[in-house]
C-alpha cells in the first residue's frame, strides 16, 4: 500500500497525533469524520483517514482519562475541601 498524504483544514494535519493538545485532536478528529462521510475518493485515503482517525480518538480518550485521574487524585487529597474553600 502507498503512502497517502492526507491534508486537513487547520495546521494540525500531519503533526504526530502524541504532540497534540486535546483541542487540537478533537477539531482534527472531526474533520476526519466529516471527510469519511462525505465519502473519500479511494480506498487508500478512507484507510489512511480511518487510521488517523483511530489514533486521534485514543489520543482524546487519554486526555480525558489523564484529566479524570488529576480530579480524582485532587478529590483524594486530604483537607482538599479545607484547602479549596468548598
Amino acid at each position: 500500500m502507498s503512502e497517502n498524504n492526507i491534508t486537513f483544514n487547520d495546521s494540525t494535519g500531519g503533526t504526530p497525533v502524541e504532540e497534540l493538545t486535546y483541542e487540537q485532536a478533537r477539531t482534527e478528529l472531526m474533520q476526519v469524520v466529516t471527510r469519511m462521510e462525505s465519502g473519500a475518493s479511494s480506498l487508500e485515503e478512507s484507510i489512511a483517514l480511518w487510521e488517523r482517525g483511530e489514533a486521534l480518538a485514543a489520543r482524546c480518550e487519554a486526555w480525558l482519562d489523564g484529566a479524570q485521574a488529576r480530579l480524582a487524585a485532587a478529590k483524594a487529597e486530604p483537607n482538599h475541601a479545607e484547602n479549596h474553600g468548598s
